[in-house]
């Protein structure tokens, strides 16, 4: 059996038992920085807790402390990383998350050399401190180097024109666990910036599902409207992040604000 942190769930093995159950899995952002924040995600229910050290405010002793918050929960936690920086993700693997998201990922090339950074050699480059670090628990885990390979669920981002053109060789490459489709940029990327809803965007993303589909490999999409959402799962998604803390939090001071606005008194009716 695989060697991992007992308490923090393999992706893999999530989306293989949800597969199981005809149902796709449901996820949201970690972009606060805050292991608090987390925690709540992470007790919501939610399948998995995606921390986002690409455009949230996460540095390493942020992302540690989010990884601590959720291992008390059934909860997958899915790491993503700034870059494909094999410096960046050897760290974060030391800090033992199992669950890791690349972004920017256009080619088979790329997304290979993303698993050679996740893998210690001879099949990867993975820099080898397991004493020093979490994820083996200061090597109190018997056989942790061993079978680390095998706990490690590696994501990679589609998120261009590129990058869905070449989803299928993508998802096929040994050691991609699964693919995340990214609207917002991949709708930069075609030429509708802000417009994740554009039709060519959505049939973009429709052809990344199908592509992961024939390659075997269950693909992710980034659909924070509902709509989009329940569309994206119709057409074969096994995972919808479907919000994020920040948004929810933006989202619904605005939603009390605007209510105490409506019920304001004029000053006519106050006379």
């Amino acid at each position: 059996m695989p060697l991992r942190l007992s308490t923090d769930p393999s992706l893999a093995d999530l989306l293989d038992a949800a597969a199981s159950e005809g149902r796709a899995l449901v996820g949201a952002w970690s972009s606060l920085g805050s292991p608090l924040a987390a925690e709540i995600l992470a007790g919501s229910g939610l399948d998995v807790v995606l921390v986002d050290g690409e455009h949230g405010p996460n540095d390493l002793t942020t992302v540690l402390g989010q990884l601590q918050a959720t291992a008390a929960y059934p909860v997958a936690t899915l790491v993503r990383v700034p870059s494909g920086d094999p410096v960046r993700i050897k760290q974060v693997l030391d800090l033992g998350a199992t669950n890791l998201l690349v972004p920017m990922v256009d080619s088979p090339a790329e997304a290979a050399e993303a698993v050679r950074a996740v893998r210690y050699p001879p099949a990867g480059i993975r820099g080898v401190g397991s004493a020093l670090a979490r994820s083996s628990r200061w090597n109190g885990v018997p056989g942790y180097l061993d079978g680390a390979d095998d706990g490690i669920t590696l994501v990679v981002q589609l998120e261009t024109r590129a990058g869905v053109e070449a989803a299928e060789a993508i998802a096929a490459v040994d050691g991609v666990g699964a693919v995340l489709v990214g609207p917002a940029d991949l709708a930069a990327s075609l030429g509708h910036l802000g417009q994740q809803d554009h039709p060519e965007v959505v049939a973009a993303v429709h052809a990344a599902i199908e592509a992961g589909h024939r390659a075997g490999t269950p693909v992710a999409v980034n659909a924070f409207d509902p709509a989009m959402a329940d569309r994206y799962v119709e057409a074969g998604a096994a995972f919808v992040a479907v919000g994020a803390d920040v948004t929810l939090v933006a989202q619904g001071a605005r939603r009390l604000v605007a209510r105490r606005a409506d019920h304001r008194t004029s000053p006519e009716e106050g006379e």
